[in-house]
C-alpha cells in the first residue's frame, strides 16, 4: 500500500542527498520515478535537484499554480510511476500537499516528501504543518548544531552576516544564508546574543 512520506530536518542535513540516493536505488531496478522540485529555486539550475556534495538530477519544475496531482496523471504513460519524489516541500502550498496525498490514495503511488519543518522565525511552513498532519510516515533527518548538539533550528543571515529576525518566509539560499542551530543557540541568536561568525 503506497504512503505518504514527510523527511524534515533543518538545513544542511543532507535532505537531498538522501532523495538522490533513494530515486537512484528505484532507477537502478528498472522503476521508473518522478522528481518535482519548485521551479523557482534554481539553486542547481531549473529544474534540477543538487545536493552540497555534488549529486544532482533532472527534475520537473512546477509552479506554485501547479496541480501536482493532474501533473503526475499527465506524466503516467505506459510505464508505471513507481514512486514520486519532491524537495523542498516547504516550498509548496498547503493544496499541493493534499494534491500529494491524491496521489497517494487515488493512484497508489507512494510519495517521498523532503524539507525544512521550520522557518528561521521558529515557525512551521504552512506545507510542513500540513505533512506533519496528514502524513502516513514522518522521518527526521538529523544534523547538529556547532557545539555538537541536535540542531533543530535555523537562522538567517543578512547580507553583513548578521542573524535576521524579521522578513519573508521564504526566502532560496544556502550555506551563505542560512546557519542550523540547536533550540538553545537558535535562541541566543534571536536575542542578540550570538551573531554568525561565532560559528
Amino acid at each position: 500500500m503506497a504512503k505518504l512520506y514527510f523527511n524534515y530536518s533543518t538545513m544542511n542535513a543532507g535532505k537531498s542527498t538522501m532523495l538522490l540516493q533513494a530515486a537512484y536505488n528505484y532507477e537502478e531496478r528498472g522503476m521508473r520515478v518522478v522528481l518535482l522540485i519548485a521551479a523557482f529555486d534554481e539553486r542547481a539550475g531549473k529544474g534540477v535537484i543538487g545536493s552540497r556534495i555534488g549529486l544532482q538530477a533532472n527534475a520537473v519544475a512546477f509552479e506554485p499554480e501547479a496541480d501536482l496531482f493532474a501533473l503526475i496523471g499527465d506524466l503516467s504513460g505506459d510505464e508505471p510511476i513507481a514512486c514520486v519524489f519532491v524537495d523542498e516541500a516547504h516550498f509548496m502550498t498547503r493544496e499541493h500537499i493534499w494534491q500529494l496525498a491524491r496521489i497517494v490514495d487515488r493512484k497508489n503511488i507512494p510519495v517521498m516528501v523532503y524539507g525544512l519543518r521550520t522557518d528561521f522565525q521558529g515557525k512551521l511552513f504552512p506545507a510542513s504543518q500540513e505533512l506533519m498532519a496528514i502524513s502516513d510516515e514522518m522521518r527526521e533527518v538529523r544534523t547538529i548544531c556547532h557545539c555538537g548538539r541536535k540542531a533543530t533550528m535555523v537562522v538567517r543571515l543578512d547580507g553583513n552576516g548578521m542573524v535576521a529576525r524579521e522578513g519573508a518566509q521564504i526566502e532560496v539560499g544556502g550555506n551563505e544564508k542560512y546557519v542550523s542551530l540547536c533550540r538553545r543557540h537558535w535562541d541566543d541568536s534571536m536575542n542578540g546574543e550570538w551573531v554568525a561568525e561565532a560559528v
